[in-house]
Order: structure tokens, then sequence, then C-alpha cells
């Protein structure tokens, strides 16, 4: 694998080598020695002690470095180094790239003083870059990018000055403050300091213009909006840069910096990026670029109408050369005009994720080498217009616009390069698109969400799909047998429609299947037809699925995300439940499984969300749930037949925010470790867990060039006793934070300790046996909104504490044994008298049974301490400052992490109108508390 990757720095060193060489002497160049016998020289003796020294220095949990042994006098023949012969056999390159290393480099490799290439990228060094790389002066190739250094970039790298290529993309914490000895490296042809900070480098435009080789130069994420003067006035006037590849991603730059910019672009310049800054346009200048093929402006800032844009790209020559153009998440404005025409060269095209609207110009189909086209999610309106017949685009994306109008046959039809359409969200039925079956080349179709009302014509069902989405329609019928039928390792989604009828054989190479929600009855032994291995994601819940899940589960290694829901499905679980060691997602909720939980199940580390619930399970709570699923954010067990204790092992689960075990028969008290889960108790900002990410498999899809091109998102759902009520949680799920052990026959006091689990929004305790009083510090809790423990055996008066829980939305407290006055406090007030029934020693309001001397006195003997109007005030501003401080904690984390952007937005598109409804009913509420 290693030297696989070692093909870019092998052809910059060696290229020029190799046409002046002999078969035979570029045998010697690798360490010598072929399987015919040629005689292999050894490496020196001081470059093996130092490779020797570099290995002791580092982890090695791969084995990366299995072949470096003491024992073993030819260095040249370890993996991942390379010698010269006519060096008098030095090592020459040395290619660590993704190999698992933990540790430090070590001073040692100072010794391997005729070092042309040097990669250690992708693996986790630390510690600061070491000054010696400057001194091993013989380097044309340095890439140190995906570590995890820090501090200073070494200015002794200007000693360097062979360099050819130097990538120090993300390789941690790290800065530059005076680029001047980039000003030495006057051979270096490729610069890509990505995620370094350029803050303090002032007149770094000026270093850059200095080195007259310089091709290619990437400065992504190096915080440049920062750089108080990125250039002294001289270098200005004109242009004579030699790069032809400029990306200045993620800098938070506004339009000012085209004017530093200006230098750094010339008629050879043929790839920019300026995506994720706060540009509000593009100067002139970019037109005149003859040779520019490539502009991505993707999540910028610009209101900008389209067909302005485009006049400014046309002004000079460049519109000629235009191959590539992405300008996707930048709300862009106006219509797709009949300026698109002059761009005849353009292949691919993105204007997804903008304010567009209006009519597609006809024109855009006529452009006569554009392959890829994707205008989704935006405002076109109108009908699908027949010149689409005449384009070549083998990439047609119109989804998420309010298209209407059936395409007829003689439009689409026509379409025979076509293989990827795209039209979720638009209006095409009632009908089925009879179009389809002449598209022979089609092998990606997404009309999900389309008003079909009908069945599928049997001769759509031959044709050869990688990816078929006909979800949330009202499509009818049965589906035929389609293992001999689909494309190579297909996905495909049926969910929220009516068929019917028994799920028939599938393909033995699916990667990801959705039939949830549709009227499918009969077994599930199609399961064992998937055979290949690379199924990813299976999604057959809300059917009336009946039999037993078959024990043929050891195929199904990969897969993330099983869900059998809501189904008849009944027995025991399969011992090849083993197999499943990828699994992230469980959800077996609603069907008829019996038996103790598999000890196989412990198999499934990576287990984060696991829902039994309304089962028929049976025996003792695994105590190895919380030896071996440590990664659990979710345990739903509710609805069962569970007896025994508690474990105390299952607080040892960290992340654990979801725990109902409610409505089984678990006996004894509950456990005062629980409030060792340190999710429940310790405030921070994490990504939602409810989001798992599973890809699919598609051959030559990259060549597209489409974000996240095979990869799709499941959000786990759970029913959930909220204030009384079921309610089924969705994306909001992954904010949750509840535990719910109702319906049992728990005994002994509430533990104390549970008053630390700060950050709980729901505990339900009610229906139990428990005893002894309400622990006294409840009130900590400040941010529970909903609890129920109603139905014990409670003595005791209410805790006065109780008035600090300001967020308390629903309180039940009925059929108890408490005793006293309710603290005088506008929240307790606020609830019901039924919240407090059942209570014959609990007396003053909302009761209307008055408590002992309050005709001779309306002072209340129990008074919360936090009803005035600095106290109102108080809650005002620190819910205002909290508010603050968690945004940019959020925000910050949510930039460094691009899995956990794109889950947080995922989750944050379908959750603001819940949120919006609940703030406003809890203002609402508020007020009428206060005003009481």
């Amino acid at each position: 694998m290693l030297q696989s990757q070692s093909v870019h720095c092998f052809y910059i060193i060696h290229s020029s080598l190799a046409m002046n060489t002999t078969a035979n002497q570029l045998v010697t160049l690798r360490g010598g020695g072929d399987a015919n016998g040629v005689i292999r020289n050894k490496c020196l003796d001081k470059e093996r002690d130092a490779l020797l020294q570099f290995k002791a220095n580092l982890h090695d949990p791969d084995g990366s470095l299995s072949t470096w042994r003491p024992e073993d006098d030819d260095c040249c023949a370890w993996e991942g180094v390379w010698c010269d012969s006519q060096t008098g056999h030095h090592v020459t390159d040395l290619y660590l790239s993704d190999a698992g290393l933990v540790g430090e480099i070590s001073h040692s490799l100072v010794n391997l003083t005729y070092l042309n290439c040097l990669d250690l990228s992708s693996n986790s060094f630390h510690g600061t870059i070491p000054m010696f790389i400057g001194s091993l002066t013989e380097l044309r190739y340095l890439d140190l990018s995906g570590n995890s250094f820090y501090g200073i970039i070494p200015p002794e790298f200007g000693n360097l000055t062979k360099l050819q290529r130097l990538s120090l993309q993300d390789v941690g914490r790290c800065r530059v403050e005076n680029p001047q000895w980039l000003s030495s490296l006057s051979h270096l042809k490729e610069l890509e300091v990505d995620g370094i900070s350029l803050a303090k480098a002032n007149q770094w435009v000026n270093v850059i213009l200095n080195l007259p080789k310089l091709s290619d130069l990437s400065l992504d994420g190096c915080e440049l909006s920062q750089v108080m003067y990125p250039y002294s006035s001289s270098f200005l006037n004109s242009s004579s840069s030699s790069i032809e590849f400029l990306s200045l991603r993620n800098n938070n730059l506004t339009s000012s910096m085209y004017h530093w910019m200006f230098p750094l672009t010339s008629n050879k310049l043929r790839f920019l990026d300026l995506s994720s800054n706060m540009l509000d346009g593009i100067p002139k200048y970019l037109g005149n670029l003859c040779s520019l093929e490539t502009l991505y402006f993707n999540n910028n800032s610009a209101v900008v109408k389209v067909p302005d844009f485009l006049n400014n790209l046309s002004s000079g020559c460049s519109f000629l050369t235009f191959q590539d153009l992405s300008i996707r998440r930048s709300q862009f404005t106006g219509s797709l005009s009949d300026e698109i025409q002059k761009f005849s060269s353009l292949s691919f095209l993105d204007l997804s994720d903008n304010q567009i609207n209006g009519a597609i110009s006809e024109k855009l189909w006529e452009l006569p080498l554009l392959e890829k086209i994707d205008l989704s999610q935006n405002h076109l309106s109108g009908t699908i217009s027949k010149n689409i017949g005449k384009s070549k685009a083998l990439y047609i994306n119109l989804s998420k616009n309010p298209l209407q109008g059936v395409p007829s046959t003689d439009h689409m039809s026509n379409l025979s390069y076509v293989k990827h359409i795209d039209l979720r969200s638009c209006k095409l039925g009632p009908h089925f698109p009879i179009w389809m079956k002449k598209l022979e080349n089609l092998t990606r179709l997404d009309i999900s969400n389309t008003s079909i009302s009908d069945t599928v014509p049997p001769e759509f069902w031959k044709m050869k799909f990688d990816y078929l989405n006909l979800s949330s329609n009202n499509i009818s019928g049965k589906i035929p047998d389609l293992s001999l039928i689909l494309g190579y390792t297909p996905a495909m989604d049926l969910s929220s429609n009516n068929f019917d009828g028994p799920i028939p054989h599938l393909p033995s190479s699916l990667t990801s299947l959705n039939l949830s929600r549709n009227k499918f009855s009969g077994g599930i032994s199609f399961l064992c037809q998937i055979v290949d291995g690379l199924l990813e994601f299976l999604d057959i819940s809300h059917n009336s699925l009946t039999g037993q899940l078959p024990d043929c589960l050891w195929h199904f290694k990969e897969l993330k995300i099983l869900n059998l829901g809501h189904n008849n499905l009944s027995g025991r679980l399969p011992p090849s439940i083993r197999s499943l060691i990828e699994l992230e997602v469980l959800y077996l909720y609603k069907n008829n499984f019996s038996g103790e939980l598999p000890l196989s199940l412990k198999n499934c580390t990576k287990l984060n969300f696991l829902d039994l619930g309304a089962n028929r399970f049976s025996g003792n709570v695994p105590a190895w749930i919380g030896e071996n699923l440590s990664g659990l954010y979710g345990l739903i067990l509710r609805s069962n037949n569970f007896f025994g204790t508690i474990p105390l092992q299952l607080c040892q689960l960290p992340n654990l925010q979801i725990l109902d075990f409610s409505r089984n028969n678990l006996h004894g008290s509950i456990p005062s470790c629980l409030s060792n889960l340190t999710r429940m108790a310790q405030e921070g900002f994490l990504p939602p867990p409810n989001v798992h990410p599973y890809a699919f498999r598609f051959a030559n899809f990259a060549k597209f060039n489409l974000p996240y091109p095979n990869e799709e998102e499941y959000v786990d759902h759970a029913m959930i006793e909220w204030q009384g009520d079921e309610r089924e949680f969705t994306h909001n799920l992954g904010l949750l934070k509840s535990i719910d052990l109702s319906s049992n026959n728990l005994t002994g006091n509430i533990p104390h300790e549970l008053t630390n689990l700060h950050e709980l929004l729901a505990l339900n305790l009610s229906k139990n046996a428990l005893l002894g009083e309400i622990p006294q510090k409840i009130g900590q809790m400040k941010k529970l909104l909903t609890l129920d423990i109603s139905r014990n055996n409670l003595s005791g008066g209410i805790p006065s504490s109780m008035c600090q829980m300001t967020f308390l939305g629903y309180l039940n407290v009925s059929s108890n044994n408490l005793s006293g006055r309710i603290p005088s406090s506008t929240q307790l007030q606020s609830f019901q008298p039924s919240s407090y029934d059942g209570n014959a020693g609990l007396c003053g309001p909302p009761l209307f049974r008055k408590c002992t001397g309050d005709e001779e006195s309306q002072v209340p003997s129990v008074v919360c301490k936090s009803e005035g109007d600095e106290d109102w005030r108080w809650f005002y501003i620190s819910g205002a400052a909290g508010f603050v401080t968690g945004f940019w904690i959020a925000c910050g984390t949510l930039l460094l992490n691009h899995r956990g952007r794109r889950a947080f937005f995922h989750f944050y598109d379908s959750f603001r109108d819940w949120v919006y409804q609940e703030v406003v009913v809890f203002i609402t509420k508020l007020r009428r508390i206060e005003q009481a």
C-alpha cells in the first residue's frame, strides 16, 4: 500500500532519470534485486540505523513497519524505503503515507543526507515540526500533511532550495509568521499549506510572486482575511504569475481581496477556487483570463443576478475555455438567461441551492459539451423545455424546484446519453413517466415525491439501475424478481408507497435498501440472497412482515443501519447477529421478538442506538451492554418482559443520553451510579448523534465531481413518553436527554445523586414502589422539562428547591403520600391540581385544600426565593449569554468538523419549526406565570 502511494513523488524525481536509464539500471533504483536473481546491493549501515531509530520512537498499531527488522541488513528492501545505486545505495525516498504511525519524528533522519522525497502524510505525528528537516538539502518532495503538529513552520525550510513540492495541508495548529524563507525555494512548483495560519504573514503575495516556477498554490483556510499587509503596492501593477492552480477557499475573504489577487492571476491560470468566503461578486478581469477552465464560487454571500455574473465572465476571452463552473449555495438570484450559450466549452455546471427563478433557458440544453447539470434547490418554474432532448448531458439534476407539467416522450426520449436524472419534488404525476423506458443508458434515477399515483410498467423493472428512488409517492402493485435485473451494487429506495405482496428476490450486491412504509407481507427470507457483503443500509420497517429473522446475517459485515420496526416478526434473534460488526443502529421496535438477548449481540461494539422496545424479550438486562457497547447514546428496552435488577455496568456508558426501561418487571433499587452518565451531566455542544451517514458504491461516478456523491444519511427515531403522552422523536431525538424507568417494580429511595444530572430534560420514575422523600436538591436539575414521579409511595414535603426549575413544563407527583404546603412559586402554582392529586397531606394552591392557619395569615410558610423582578431579569440575561456562548461553540465545532456540519444542518432544517412552536408556547406560559 505504501509503495502504491509513492507514485507522485517517484514520478517527479525519477521521470527524467528513467528516460536515460536501462531496464537493469532501473531495478537498482529500488534497491537492487529482482525475481531472476540480480544481486541486491545493501543500504549503508548509518542510514539503516537511522531508520531503526526512527521506528523505535513510534507506535505502529497497523504494523506498517513490520519489515523494518534489526536482523535484516538491507533496508532498501523495507516497506516504504527506496534507494538509488547511482548515489552509492543511499536511501533517497521515504514513503510512509497513511501508515497509521503515532509519535514524533526522530532526529535520526538527519543522517539521510541523500533523501530526495519524504512523505509522512496522513499519520498521527505530533509535536513541533523538526527544524532539522531544513538540513536535508537534497529534498525535492516534502509532504507532512494530515498530521497533528503545532507551532511555527521552521524558517529552516528555506534551505531546501531544490524543493519542487511542499505539502503542509492540515498539519495541525501551525502558523507562518514571516514567509520570507519561501523566497529561497526558486524551484518550487507546488505549494499546499491549507489550514496553516498566515494571519501574521505580511507581504505574502510578494513572496509568492518571487517563485518563478510555482504552478499550484493552495491556501485554503489560512486566515488570509486577517493579514494586515498582504502585499506591497509595487507588485500590483501587472500580473506575471506562473500559477495555474489557485485555491483560496474558506478564508472569510471579502471582495476587497480582488485587488491583491490580481497579480496572482494571469493567462496561465486554469483553476480558481474562491468557495466558502464572503464575496459578493467577481471582478471583470477574470473574464480576461484566456486559459481559465474551472471556477468554483460555492458558499459565498453574493446576492448577484445570474445574468450579471455571466456577463462579467463573458466580457473577455475566458468564456471560450470555461469547462467547469460551480456556484453552489451562494444566494444567486435572477433567471438562467440565454447568456449561458456563450460558454460553448462548458462540461460541468452547478448552480444548485440558490434563489434562481423563472424558466430554464432553452439554450442551456444546446451546449454541445455539457455533461453535468445541477440546478437543484432553486425556484425555477414553468415546464421542462422540449430542448432537453438535444442535450448530451450524462447527469441532470432539476430536483426541488416547482417545475410543473409532465415531460412528454418526445421531450425526454432523445436523451440517449443521460445516465443520471434527479427530478425529486418536481410534479410529474399522476401517471408513471413512460419516457423512462427510452433512456437505455440510465443508471441513476430519483423521481421521489413527484405526485405519482400509478403502477410501475413491467418494462421499467428491466432497466439496469445502480440507484433507484421512487419514494414518497402513491405507487402501488407488486415488485417482480429483481435478482438478475438491477445493475452492479445497486441502491434502492421504494419507501412510503403502497407496494404490496411479498418482498421478491433482490440483487446479491445491494448496498442500500429501503422498503419501509409500504404494505409488504410474508417472510424476510430474501435477506439470505444478499450475499456479496456490500449492504450498509436496510430499512423494511412499517410493513406487515411475519416470520423469524433468518440466521444468515454473516453476509452483512458492512451493515450500519438495520431497521425492522413496526412489523409482526417473531422468534429469537439469530446467533449470526454477531457478524454485524459495523452496526450502528438496531431498531426492532414493535414486533413480537422473544427470548433473552443473545450474548452474540455484544460483538456489535459500534452500536450507538439500540431500540428493542415493544417486543416480548425477557430475562435479565445483560451486564455486557455496559461493558461492551460503550458507544451507546440511546438504549430503549421499554414494553418488554425483562426482570431482575438494573445492572450497575450501565453506569459505564459515557455517551448515554436516552435510557428507557419503562413497562418491564424490573425490581430492586435505582442505581445511584447513574449519576456517572456524563452526557446527561456535563454541558457542552456535540453534533447530534442520531444522524448516520452511509455510503453507496457506484462505478465511474467520481468523474462528475459531485459534492458527497455516494453518501446518504439516516436519522434515528424513537417513541418516547413525553409529558404524559407518547410522542415520536425524529430529528430532535439527538437533543433529548431522558431517563424513563416507569411502570416497573423498583423500590427504595430516589438516589440523591441523580440530581447531579444537570443536563437531563426528562425524568419519569412513575408507577413503581419508591419510598422516602423527594431529594432536597432536585432543584439543581434546572433544565428538566418534564418530571413524573407519580404513583409511588413517596412521603415528606415538596422541596422548596423545585422553585428553581423554571423550565419545567410538565409535573406529576400525584398518588403518593406527600404532605405539607406546596411551595409558593408561580411555577409550581401554574400546574393543574391533578398534578398533585392523591396526596392527602398536601395543601395550598393550586389545590383548593387550604393549609392550617391560612385563615389567620396570608403569608405562606414555604416561600421560593426567586420570584422578584430581579430574578426574572437575571433569567433573561443569563439565557441570552448562554445562547451566545453556545452559538459560538457550536459554530466553531461546525466549521472544523465536516461531518458534524452536515449532520447539524440536516437536523436543524427539520427541527427549527418544532423549536419555534415550543418556544412560543413556553414564552406565553412565562408571561402568564409572571402576570399571576
